[in-house]
């Protein structure tokens, strides 16, 4: 079958993330001083600790249906754990949100044969971008500060609908705005469980962007694994 799309992970594919250990305490000591300058009066340990158990417990009850609420509910969410009642509408709420996102664009950079790809494959095939993200509105701004947007006929970002991959739907639905069959795609990510084994489940071809050793023995096989953006101009040359 001829490959007529190809789709694009974001994070840890066309744009690099600093790790989790370098980033999160700085977006979260941005997040309480809005907080702070809102006059909401928590400490800074305690914040952190009640945020961490409130995250962890949403993806807990959203691991079955692969859900993703924005990221304003789990601040809504701590807030109300200390008394305040903030709506995920709150301008506190949503500014609180934007303070994360402001101090995360200085921990992700861009892959440096990104754009040269998407330019290359530009025109030749349909292209998407399908991000797990619980704050769309820090896709948007990543995409327009790097100029990737203008590449793609479908953008889906988790946190934007509600679901998150391996989640066919958002597969699916990526798929139907391009107007392809699964068997005429090909998804680009750098994991296994989410990118790798979501779109294979939907019928679509994988390849695994291998940016870390993969440990132990995989439950589902990319069709093919590629060490550089770059590669995929020669692997998708003849497709």
């Amino acid at each position: 079958m001829q490959i007529k799309a190809v789709l694009f992970d974001l994070f840890d594919t066309l744009v690099l993330l600093e790790s989790d250990e370098v980033f999160y305490t700085p977006c979260l000591k941005s997040l309480h001083g809005f907080l702070v300058r809102k006059r909401v009066g928590i400490p800074f340990e305690d914040f952190r600790h009640v945020y961490f158990e409130v995250r962890d417990r949403l993806y807990a009850q959203t691991e079955k249906t692969l859900e993703e609420p924005h990221f304003n509910v789990r601040v809504s969410l701590v807030l109300r754990q200390f008394g305040y009642d903030f709506d995920v509408s709150s301008p506190v709420v949503v500014g609180a949100t934007m303070a994360f996102a402001d101090e995360l664009m200085h921990y992700v950079h861009l892959d440096v044969d990104a754009v040269e790809v998407l330019r290359g494959l530009h025109g030749r095939f349909r292209l998407g971008l399908v991000s797990n993200f619980a704050i769309p509105e820090c896709v948007w701004r990543l995409l327009d500060k790097y100029s990737l947007k203008e590449y793609f006929d479908v953008i889906l970002i988790s946190g934007a609908i509600n679901k998150r991959k391996p989640n066919p739907e958002i597969f699916e639905r990526a798929l139907e705005a391009l107007g392809v069959n699964s068997s005429e795609a090909v998804f680009v990510g750098d994991t296994i469980g989410l990118d790798v084994k979501g779109a294979k489940n939907v019928g679509m071809k994988a390849f695994l962007l291998e940016r870390r050793a993969v440990e132990g023995i995989m439950d589902v096989k990319p069709d093919r694994s590629i060490k550089s953006l770059k590669e995929l101009l020669h692997v998708l040359k003849h497709r």
